[in-house]
């Protein structure tokens, strides 16, 4: 099979310029109207520079860079960070080549600007200058509360690493191109009916606890939507999926069902853990800080009188309260927290109310292989097809035999280079699945 070009990026693109719905978001939320996509053949030169500019080096640095397609008149001169977007415009336009790319990519910080691109004279493309956005958009993967300026539905192309680049619409991400293939984000995980309803005991549990909290409480609290439990539990495991896929060693995790707990730290036959964490409120921590996180959401709308609406992950991001800010960095330092511990050998292991059990867990070696493993081709796993599981890792085939005889776990495994997947027996076999494999800060 060939492999994919800059051509074939451009092409995927051009379909899927004006779909509605792009990687599970809403192509219409904060963004504006539609700009229109350039000739293919300029796109497909935008592209290929970007590709090119990838492969090159700036004083023995990597070339990275963001880049947007739109007029520079189409941006506020009076605006920018941290809630809008600055324009740096350039008293004389730089020609669009490589080369170009290549020697301005030191002074566009990739989490702080991008390079303006519009369409000169006589069709010609030039480099108008510098837009600053500041870092709050890498909040958006990582995880967190804080809002990022919203990007215009413009072409936006993200070069990550050699031979590797994104092209997106706005904040919505189409395809990557990467090792001669396009990848689309077809594949999000966190939006399937699986993942979640293996959660929903926990979140039951936790949703319950706040309910005799808020009835307990001496003064009125708002009304919060259940499914704020969903969304911070989501956006925690992007903070470790984030963290674990930057640090650039890999790492693996095992969610275990509680009524397992007792068997994995007694001796057993497919898992030993070197560090086991002491059964105390401390193991706990996770939970304590989602409860105290909507009871304090609830509480601080509860003040504002006239309100009458459910409170929810919208109010959450929006809010300015010093408590609420205070106990976002609580959850999500704890997040980076976790993702610190798959920096030594072997898996970190929690339970599914994410209550941490130990790590430097090692997969025996005895358990019982498979020669072909389930790729996902849908969010559910109803469409799979059979890949040779000998052209995985060690990493993987270990997690592969995990889940093939503890059947109720979940495992997540990112692998150095940055690729992630999800791993759980299903419809009986395990299946995994690419997931968040072609994000924009994966490299």
């Amino acid at each position: 099979m060939l492999h994919a070009d800059a051509r074939d990026l451009a092409l995927h693109v051009a379909e899927h310029w004006g779909d509605v719905k792009i990687s599970g978001f809403d192509s219409t939320v904060n963004c504006g109207p539609l700009d229109p996509l350039p000739e293919l053949d300029t796109l497909e030169y935008i592209l290929s520079c970007c590709y090119q500019a990838s492969l090159m080096r700036e004083e023995d640095r990597p070339v990275r860079f963001r880049l947007i397609l739109r007029e520079p008149d189409c941006f506020d001169g009076k605006d920018g960070p941290p809630k809008g977007l600055h324009r740096l415009l350039f008293s004389e336009p730089r020609p669009f080549d490589e080369s170009e790319l290549q020697k301005l990519s030191p002074a566009v910080d990739f989490y702080r600007s991008m390079i303006g691109v519009r369409h000169g004279a006589q069709k010609r493309l030039d480099i108008w200058g510098i837009v600053h956005t500041g870092p709050r958009w890498v909040q958006n993967v990582y995880g967190g509360k804080v809002i990022a300026p919203a990007l215009p539905n413009s072409l936006v192309v993200y070069v990550t690493d050699p031979g590797r680049i994104t092209v997106c619409r706005g904040p919505l991400t189409i395809a990557t191109l990467n090792r001669g293939k396009v990848l689309t984000p077809t594949h999000e995980v966190f939006d399937s009916t699986w993942l979640p309803a293996n959660f929903a005991p926990v979140r039951s549990r936790l949703w319950g606890l706040h309910l005799a909290a808020k009835k307990a409480a001496k003064k009125p609290w708002a009304d919060l939507d259940p499914g704020i439990v969903r969304t911070i539990a989501q956006q925690v495991v992007r903070r470790i999926i984030s963290s674990v896929r930057n640090s650039g060693h890999g790492g693996t995790i095992l969610v275990v069902p509680p009524e397992t707990v007792d068997h994995v730290y007694e001796e057993n036959s497919y898992l030993s853990i070197e560090y086991k964490v002491t059964d105390e409120a401390a193991r706990k921590r996770f939970q304590n800080l989602v409860i105290d996180l909507m009871n304090t959401l609830a509480e601080v709308y509860g003040r504002k009188a006239g309100t009458g609406k459910t409170v929810g992950w919208d109010e959450y991001v929006a809010s300015n309260e010093e408590s609420l800010a205070l106990c976002d960095e609580a959850v999500f330092d704890l997040a980076s927290f976790f993702a610190d511990l798959t920096s030594v050998d072997g898996a970190v292991v929690f339970t599914e109310a994410f209550e941490l059990l130990g790590f430097g867990a090692m997969i025996s070696g005895g358990l019982k292989g498979m020669r072909t493993v389930a790729r996902a081709l849908d969010i559910e796993g109803t469409e799979k097809e059979q890949v040779y599981s000998g052209s995985f890792g060690a990493r993987h085939r270990s997690v592969f035999r995990f889940c093939n005889a503890v059947h109720d776990a979940i495992a997540i495994v990112v692998s150095q280079d940055r690729v992630v997947r999800f791993v759980k027996w299903k419809e009986g076999g395990v299946t995994y699945w690419d997931c968040v494999a072609t994000s924009i800060l994966d490299f």
